[in-house]
């Protein structure tokens, strides 16, 4: 098959975002070697000590601007890749993410967890789930997160939209600002769904804002809470550092009408999957209200803006994709379940029109944040993460060689399973290994012993990696 975009070399050399990625089953072209790419891997973590915020930063962090930038991040709930145009979707329009793409840096290689509590969970501590993770719907109270880490540094720190980190029965915190609550994770303002009972989302949403349940929600829809509350945080907070993390209601099922959709005004809405479409536009307008604000405070050149998602699509969501049709792959292991869209814009930082061909793993954003504000890691914690800053400044960085998934959801049918990845190769736990580019779907398992020298050569390789995550 043809290749629908043009050759794309990685970001530290060149590459630009001219036309989309069209279909998960292309080797897109990155003006790497193959052999060189595969050479053997390095490891991925890196224990890093002293709390606290530098006055100057450490040569071990890089430098950056005595104008510590500001960071929103967005992460969508249930979006795969697929789901966007300027990675190649042909079933929806996102207009305004295809412009941050175009305006700033498009990454082919981002992967989460498959499940939504586990993301939030690494994405916020920098930890692979094995170290961290103890059961669904719980951040443990005693970790340090992003959140943790900016307000020490002077940030003014919000987290808006879903936060389902509630805490089991005997965990759960009835004292506001305790164990687990937003407060208590290091957040000094939240609206929030779902941070005790769960309640609607989208129309007559249940919405605690700092300590008090919403009453004046009526008729009004909660992606639209969430956007307001965000914008009065950054007039609010335009003269000093500020961090946004909204981890967004949307796209997740019932799927149902926004105030965009001919049915909004009817009593009930009834769920039905038409309305998937509407829900990816509104999040897309979401995105764009923001970006407008960055504007209109003139924040944009200071402001990291970063958007991905927290897993796959949901499996009753089918998307095309040039002449291919995707499924979603929300719970798998595969790339429809862990490969997800990172959109990042800093006008004036990021090189414009740019595709990243490296390896971005979600426990990479906490030590990206950490060097980005000059802050000293927690004493005594091992950050898996690796940052992904000089990247977004267009230089080369140190990328990944690899990427470890250890999925442990405990909830559901789901079990445990676990797997070391590079752009092309993927090994399980129990041995299958994968050559994903020819193998998208993952229907064709490689054994030990089979698939030839390349094949063997990167079964060594990433068993190393295996064997070492303990």
């Amino acid at each position: 098959m043809k290749s629908e975009i043009n050759p794309v070399r990685n970001c530290t050399s060149g590459g630009h975002l001219e036309n989309p990625i069209r279909d998960p089953k292309e080797k897109v072209s990155n003006g790497v070697n193959r052999r060189d790419f595969l050479k053997t891997v390095g490891a991925g973590t890196m224990a890093l000590t002293v709390p606290g915020c530098m006055g100057a930063v450490s040569q071990s962090l890089g430098s950056v601007s005595k104008n510590r930038p500001n960071i929103v991040l967005v992460m969508a709930d249930d979006l795969g890749y697929e789901c966007l145009g300027c990675y190649g979707s042909r079933s929806y329009k996102t207009p305004v993410l295809d412009e941050l793409a175009r305006g700033g840096m498009l990454f082919e290689h981002c992967y989460s967890q498959p499940l939504c509590t586990p993301s939030r969970v690494k994405i916020m501590t920098g930890q692979y789930n094995f170290r961290n993770y103890t059961e669904f719907g719980v951040l443990d109270p005693k970790q340090k997160t992003f959140g943790h880490l900016l307000q020490r540094c002077g940030y003014a720190t919000c987290v808006v939209g879903k936060w389902q980190l509630y805490g089991s029965v005997n965990q759960r915190p009835e004292v506001h600002g305790s164990g687990t609550y937003p407060v208590g994770a290091g957040f000094d303002e939240y609206c929030l769904w779902q941070i005790k009972d769960r309640g609607p989302r989208f129309k007559d949403p249940l919405i605690v804002q700092n300590g008090k349940t919403r009453g004046d929600l009526k008729g009004k829809y909660g992606p639209g809470v969430f956007c307001d509350y965000i914008l009065d945080f950054l007039e609010r907070h335009k003269t000093r550092p500020f961090f946004v993390y909204y981890p967004m209601v949307l796209v997740h099922d019932p799927f149902v009408p926004t105030p965009d959709s001919e049915d909004w005004e009817k009593d009930k809405h009834k769920p039905n999957k038409k309305y998937f479409a509407d829900m990816v536009a509104y999040m897309d307008k979401i995105v764009g209200r923001i970006a407008r604000k960055l504007d209109e405070l003139g924040l944009r050149e200071n402001t990291l803006v970063l958007f991905t998602g927290d897993n796959g699509t949901s499996k009753r969501i089918s998307s095309k994709m040039s002449d291919h049709v995707i499924e979603g792959g929300k719970g798998d292991m595969t790339d429809a379940g862990t490969r997800v869209p990172l959109i990042a814009n800093w006008k004036g930082t990021i090189p414009a029109g740019k595709v990243c061909s490296d390896l971005i793993d979600f426990s990479d954003f906490y030590p990206t944040f950490a060097e980005m504000a000059g802050a000293r890691l927690p004493k005594n914690v091992i950050i898996d993460g690796r940052t992904f800053l000089p990247q977004l400044r267009g230089e080369k960085g140190s990328p990944r060689d690899w990427i470890f998934c250890h999925y442990d959801p405990k909830w559901g049918k789901w079990e445990l399973k676990r797997f070391v990845r590079d752009k092309r190769w993927k090994l399980y736990q129990d041995r299958r290994l994968f050559d994903v580019p020819a193998d998208t779907l993952e229907e064709n398992p490689i054994m030990p012993g089979e698939g030839g020298k390349e094949a063997a050569a990167a079964r060594r390789r990433l068993q190393t990696v295996l064997d070492s995550m303990k």
